[in-house]
């Protein structure tokens, strides 16, 4: 075998034609090409820190039919990260897409989509605790505690909430219902603000009637004008 094997290596022609019947025997499933292109291409918008806990991920949610944790598109770490491997809010709506179906999510997946994600643990806990979360965590609730740790102010909070969640193309008026405005800002207030909720029923009231005109929706322009009234720093 090996004295065969050696003629055949010192022979260009019999090796060319031994190669090349050895690869036209192989089988390669006819979708295995456009899958490893998809996944190259969703691991380079998403960065993870971690490629191979990420990838695990990955082909888990692809078979299972769930949504994959793949951003939209490629993004710089926001300002107020230190490291680049925090949330970031292309993440925050991956998480988003993933867990507010469910309304009501348990810990435990929290924690498990989290760390696909190679988010870091203390990053987790520190919301939690900040919400003071038990097992089952209301999905807004922690959205909205995840958008503020995005973010310096309830304003520029809320601006990143309506990013994530409007339905509007990239680029556009970042519309959200008024109803989901209404209970970020009124839960939101609880940790960031100082507004008293005199004022903050006065302000949603000035609010709703602009929303009127606009089909019930709010977007960032309504609260970060010039003319609007101050939100709380």
């Amino acid at each position: 075998m090996k004295g065969k094997r050696e003629n055949i290596e010192s022979n260009p022609e019999l090796y060319s034609i031994a190669v090349a019947t050895f690869w036209s025997e192989i089988n390669i499933p006819t979708e295995l090409p456009d899958i490893l292109k998809q996944f190259t291409k969703a691991a380079i918008r998403t960065q993870p820190h971690d490629v191979l806990q990420w990838s695990a991920a990955y082909f888990s949610s692809l078979a299972s039919g769930e949504t994959l944790p793949v951003k939209e598109r490629l993004e710089m770490p926001v300002a107020t990260q230190k490291t680049d491997t925090g949330l970031t809010p292309g993440l925050l709506k991956i998480l988003h897409k993933q867990l507010s179906p469910k309304g009501t999510v348990e810990k435990a997946e929290l924690e498990q989509r989290w760390k696909e994600l190679c988010l870091p643990k203390e990053q987790l806990n520190s919301i939690i605790e900040l919400g003071n979360f038990g097992t089952s965590i209301v999905w807004i609730e922690f959205f909205a505690l995840g958008c503020s740790a995005l973010n310096g102010t309830i304003t520029t909070s809320l601006k990143c909430a309506c990013e994530i969640l409007t339905a509007d193309p990239e680029g556009g008026a970042a519309r959200i219902p008024f109803e989901t405005f209404t209970f970020l800002f009124t839960y939101l207030n609880k940790f960031d603000g100082e507004m008293p909720q005199d004022q903050i029923d006065s302000y949603l009231n000035s609010l709703e009637e602009e929303a009127k005109q606009q089909f019930g929706m709010v977007q960032p322009s309504n609260f970060t004008g010039l003319n609007r009234p101050k939100l709380p720093n």
